[in-house]
């Protein structure tokens, strides 16, 4: 059987936020239905980060479903603020890291620690 090709009733933008700043703690999979693996992405801190990484990657490409193997409702209409949004604050992520760890060297480690 086929998974649904219709949008579900879980949203893309909510799915989106709540994996993008709660998914280490498993809050997207919980929203979606999917209790099992929240729950294993919650006592796994996100599988380290990894696992929030690939879904946060998965919701963004579109690929992510709900329990019932809907698509996210929004995604067409959504997808590309989505996409230009974490792009800028992954690399104000780089940035604000690399200038953190930048000043530690000029400073021999006394900033930073």
């Amino acid at each position: 059987m086929s998974a649904p090709q219709h949008p579900g009733q879980k949203s893309f933008v909510v799915t989106w936020l709540l994996s993008w700043l709660l998914g280490g703690l498993g809050i997207d999979r919980f929203y979606l239905g999917k209790i099992g693996t929240g729950i294993l992405k919650l006592i796994t801190i996100g599988g380290l980060g990894l696992w929030w990484i690939i879904d946060l990657i998965i919701t963004l490409a579109g690929s992510q479903r709900d329990k019932q193997g809907a698509p996210l409702a929004g995604y067409l209409e959504n997808r590309k603020v989505a996409w230009i949004v974490t792009g800028i604050f992954f690399v104000i992520g780089l940035l604000s890291g690399g200038i953190s760890g930048a000043l530690g060297l000029l400073t021999f480690g006394v900033y930073g620690n």
